[in-house]
């Protein structure tokens, strides 16, 4: 059985769409490289939402190992999107999912061996959590407010209680938090 594990960059106050502001902190700090392969290195799928599905598409398709070492990752792994219509952009290895449907998304962790990749995809990524879905959330977190953007949890979004599995600061002040899902309070 697979093990969704999502992976984003994000800001101190929660900030992750369109992280252009990550570039300031290239290149990154060789452990941190590290920790970021070590996700993908595990993994035998990848699942996404329709809006990353297509940022991601053109981006990495036309790549070659050349122009960077995560390429062949990601274009020659099987890629889940969550979408309610057709691909509208064509990528290796691509599959429509349909609409967001916990049982489906079970179903994909039951039969994939490795486990199931995430990056960005806010929208699925907050509805995964709410499933109880996600077994792993790595959070780069970049030193740096925004004050504005799409934050991972919106502003009427629902509580996530989670666990801290382990957490590693790097040299250039990026922080990387992984959180698995918490054990339920207790009642008094």
């Amino acid at each position: 059985m697979g093990e969704i594990k999502v992976h984003e960059f994000i800001t101190i106050d929660g900030v992750f769409e369109d992280p252009s502001w990550t570039v300031e902190w290239w290149p990154w700090d060789p452990k941190m490289e590290e920790a970021v392969g070590a996700l993908t290195a595990s993994a035998s799928d990848i699942l996404l939402g329709r809006r990353t599905f297509e940022m991601f598409a053109p981006a990495w398709s036309t790549r070659t190992a050349e122009d960077d070492p995560g390429a062949p990752f990601f274009n020659d792994t099987p890629k889940h999107v969550v979408t309610s219509g057709e691909l509208a952009v064509d990528w290796n290895n691509s599959t429509a999912l349909g609409t967001y449907d916990p049982e489906s998304i079970r179903s994909l962790k039951d039969r994939t061996e490795g486990s199931i990749y995430i990056s960005g995809s806010g929208q699925l990524v907050r509805a995964l959590l709410a499933d109880g879905l996600v077994d792993e959330l790595h959070l780069f977190v970049y030193p740096i407010a925004l004050g504005k953007g799409q934050r991972l949890w919106g502003e009427d979004g629902e509580a996530a209680r989670l666990a801290l599995k382990s957490s590693e600061a790097y040299t250039n002040g990026i922080v990387h938090l992984c959180y698995g899902p918490a054990a339920a309070p207790r009642q008094a």
